[in-house]
């Protein structure tokens, strides 16, 4: 439990040491002002290689906590090495990485408020992606706008809020990337938002390890997939179930999982 409960405030620091960035050719990062947030949000993107010699639009994924992504420099627990990855396969993709804000981090990324750690602000970050963001992105970038071609995905709070942007957005995301999510923060509210929610036909990715240091984490996801599951044939297997043995709650699982996940979703 320790272990997990941790995790909350994995991202809130930054790294201090003096590496080296690691990011590729194909990232680049830019401002934007968040009115739903009442900030400015710093944004990563990655381009796929052949991008500035090509005339095609490509599917985007939007990824939270951006500075854990792409770049060893800014990831004080490690990076998930997202482009060098999608670079190996030479991956057909635009991704958007969100930075966090540090201690707001909770706070955006939880739709409910927890009676010991606060957050509950996820419906205004998300409002921001959809409404802010996404417009900016498919303006500026050659990209595949619709649902299908639209993929959020992130790890532990971030696996939380992808989903619940599948349940509040299903006419945008039309994917999600589910990692180690953190379904025990408001579980008794998100069960009454699937009680409420009738039809559900985003494609998902579940992942968690079996050594996150809380049962809970597998627990919650398999009622989670299950609910999935009442709500279309499993025939179409729109959903995809991953435990792996000794995997823990931390960037060596994710980023270890990150390309088989692009896979199956794509």
């Amino acid at each position: 439990m320790k272990q997990f409960l941790s995790s909350l405030f994995l991202f809130v620091l930054c790294s201090t040491n003096a590496q080296q960035s690691t990011a590729s050719n194909q990232v680049s990062t830019f401002t934007i002002d968040a009115p739903q947030l009442k900030i400015s949000k710093r944004i990563w993107v990655y381009l796929p290689k052949n991008y500035s010699t090509s005339t095609k639009k490509y599917p985007v994924i939007y990824m939270h906590d951006a500075q854990n992504l792409f770049d060893a420099k800014t990831a004080a627990y490690g990076e998930w090495n997202i482009d060098e990855t999608l670079d190996s396969i030479n991956a057909q993709v635009v991704v958007i990485g969100i930075e966090h804000r540090g201690d707001k981090r909770i706070e955006e990324l939880t739709p409910y408020k927890n009676a010991k750690y606060g957050g509950g602000k996820a419906d205004d970050y998300l409002d921001f992606i959809v409404k802010t963001l996404k417009p900016k992105v498919d303006a500026t970038y050659r990209t595949k706008t619709n649902a299908k071609n639209t993929s959020i995905m992130g790890s532990s709070l971030g696996g939380l809020v992808s989903f619940y942007a599948a349940i509040k957005y299903p006419e945008v995301f039309g994917k999600v990337g589910c990692f180690s999510p953190s379904f025990w923060f408001g579980r008794n509210e998100m069960n009454d938002l699937l009680a409420q929610t009738k039809d559900f036909n985003t494609k998902v990715y579940f992942l968690c390890g079996d050594n996150e240091g809380d049962d809970d984490v597998i627990r919650d996801m398999k009622n989670v997939e299950h609910w999935v599951n009442t709500k279309r044939c499993e025939c179409k297997k729109l959903n995809k179930e991953v435990i792996v043995k000794g995997g823990q709650h931390n960037e060596k699982l994710w980023r270890e999982s990150f390309k088989k996940a692009y896979i199956w979703l794509f």
